[in-house]
């Protein structure tokens, strides 16, 4: 399952009836403007909790749970995955709660139906280079997680980290730079993973004894992190402050953990459901770069 937002404006008409003006108004525009078949995504949630149906067929072939409509909205994902659109823009603000609960409720149902475990749903980003579906939905896709598997009445998805291999970019990257820097890594932190990123990776595998392949997973990020409080410094704290103000915070990033820093990890942890204890340790780490 992949998570988008429309990008449109957050309106306060939560009604049916704009539900079915929303999903009509998507699929006009996805057919006369791009010159598609039909909608792109499979499903709409509006603001008011209202599911409807995008492309043809999408709800047919859900509720047999075997087959699925090939979707137009997530390029390469387009052929094994399902596309959820939600109604507004969530660069800086949440989704409504009525939105959010018919998105876990939907969400859950799509696992029981093609028996996929909730750790499989993901963002439009992890796929191409966008930022829908905005800063504040797409990181509180791991609580997502939590609460479908809470849902189906299974635990909670084990803590997934994300892959980073040479060619990628963006704040993902920069945190691998900054923990590498403060590692010892002669690096710049410049957000782009090219050869000089990727032997730094390598030397740091080596040095940590694990497989010198240049591909940061979870066993490189393991080793890479380390607990962060108020009072700690360096690089590292860098990399937390960089992450929470890409993702919308009010955050100086100076490499000093002050107070400030101190609310907004502890925010950002409350945000996602996590304990609120301002220590940035694994769990918070592996939420940051989700």
């Amino acid at each position: 399952m992949i998570v988008h937002h429309t990008a449109t404006g957050n309106r306060d008409d939560l009604s049916l009836d704009w539900a079915y003006t929303l999903s009509r108004a998507i699929q006009n525009w996805h057919m006369d403007h791009n010159g598609w078949i039909d909608t792109g995504q499979n499903f709409t949630i509006s603001r008011g909790g209202h599911i409807t149906e995008g492309r043809h067929r999408s709800l047919e072939t859900l509720r047999g749970g075997v087959s699925f409509v090939h979707g137009a909205h997530a390029g390469p994902a387009n052929g094994s995955s399902i596309g959820i659109e939600n109604e507004g823009a969530y660069v800086s603000v949440a989704p409504t709660d009525t939105l959010y609960e018919s998105l876990v409720d939907f969400c859950a149902y799509t696992c029981h139906q093609y028996d996929v475990e909730p750790a499989r749903i993901f963002g439009h980003r992890d796929f191409m280079s966008t930022q829908c579906p905005g800063n504040v939905l797409y990181g509180m896709l791991p609580q997502l997680r939590r609460d479908v598997a809470d849902r189906l009445g299974q635990s909670p998805p084990p803590l997934r980290w994300p892959t980073v291999i040479r060619g990628d970019g963006g704040e993902r990257v920069r945190t691998v730079q900054h923990l590498l820097r403060h590692h010892g890594a002669g690096i710049a932190a410049d957000g782009g993973f090219g050869p000089i990123t990727e032997n730094a990776v390598k030397a740091f595998q080596t040095d940590a004894a694990l497989n010198a392949d240049g591909v940061v997973r979870q066993e490189t990020w393991q080793e890479l992190i380390l607990a962060l409080r108020r009072g700690s410094a360096g690089e590292g704290v860098r990399a937390v402050q960089r992450q929470l103000h890409y993702q919308g915070f009010t955050t100086a990033v100076d490499g000093q953990f002050g107070p400030g820093t101190d609310r907004s990890v502890r925010e950002f942890q409350a945000r996602h459901g996590l304990t609120a204890s301002g220590v940035v340790e694994p769990p918070t780490w592996r939420a940051l770069v989700a």
